[in-house]
């Protein structure tokens, strides 16, 4: 007589083996449970961090001093680091950074300020966007590093060549942001103003403008990002002044400390002024949200 044998479904028998490694329901299921993600607290984040930068700074002496990462090249941090005490006691330093510091500031306020009402003002007239917008995308596609020297010609060494390159690189970002929030505010909103008898001015600085903000506000961290880079770049090009013309300097020179200390102190400012505008861009969430 032939013995019946039954078997359990394989779902169902690798059920039964995943439940005796933790916890089932009545079916024998497993118990799924989501990972358990802990987040470190600020202080261990830190550690790891200065851990990191001192396990590189220390590598850095250790090879050059013993002639795995050549000198000329690469320098050291010992001598970068009497370079920049010279630099700081002796030299321009705080010229330097004071004229680099404003030249991104302002075209960072100008760039985004005439590029998100450039953008927001597409909105009067179709037509009027439809004339101007090839031209912005020409902007936008055209390297205006390359002009760098053209703008130096017509507006000199000054820090008004500076300004301007980085008014350009920010410009049309802001201008085609603002653009793009122009395109997303909701036409039957527009429509209800206009029903209940706004005028196209009061649609505009209540609509328009409002539902914008958060859009310009999002561009803010590049841009200030997009500001220095034109004023490094005009530095580059010609300069009396700035951290920019302290990098080409003491690369003719074969300064290579000097290039070191000039590019640390430009990673401290561009630290400082991206800090700075992530606190304007919580202030003026916060505006908006209340």
């Amino acid at each position: 007589m032939a013995t019946k044998t039954t078997s359990l479904p394989p779902t169902r028998s690798l059920f039964t083996v995943l439940s005796l490694f933790g916890a089932s329901d009545d079916k024998g299921r497993p118990i799924r449970k989501l990972p358990v993600r802990t987040l470190w607290s600020n202080w261990i984040i830190a550690l790891v961090q200065l851990s990191i930068l001192v396990t590189i700074v220390a590598g850095w002496e250790l090879g050059a001093t013993f002639g795995l990462i050549d000198k000329f090249f690469w320098s050291q941090p010992s001598a970068i680091f009497k370079t920049g005490v010279i630099f700081f006691t002796e030299g321009d330093a705080f010229t330097d950074i004071a004229f680099t510091f404003r030249s991104t500031l302002f075209g960072f306020f100008l760039g985004t300020t005439s590029g998100a009402l450039l953008g927001m003002s597409f909105w009067w007239s179709r037509n009027y966007a439809r004339i101007v917008q090839p031209y912005v995308i020409c902007l936008e596609s055209m390297p205006k590093l390359a002009l760098a020297p053209l703008i130096i010609m017509v507006f000199g060494m000054g820090l008004a060549s500076k300004v301007a390159i980085a008014t350009a690189l920010t410009l049309v970002v802001s201008t085609l942001t603002a653009w793009s929030g122009v395109q997303a505010v909701d036409r039957d909103q527009e429509k209800l103003f206009y029903s209940l008898g706004a005028s196209r001015f009061q649609v505009f600085s209540k609509l328009i403008i409002p539902a914008c903000i958060p859009w310009i506000i999002s561009i803010l961290r590049v841009n200030i990002g997009l500001a220095l880079t034109g004023a490094i770049v005009g530095e580059f090009v010609s300069s009396q002044h700035g951290l920019g013309r302290t990098i080409i300097y003491a690369g003719q020179t074969y300064e290579i400390a000097l290039v070191w200390v000039a590019v640390f102190v430009l990673s401290a400012l561009s630290m400082v002024m991206y800090a700075a505008v992530a606190w304007l861009e919580t202030v003026l969430r916060k505006g908006i949200n209340q």
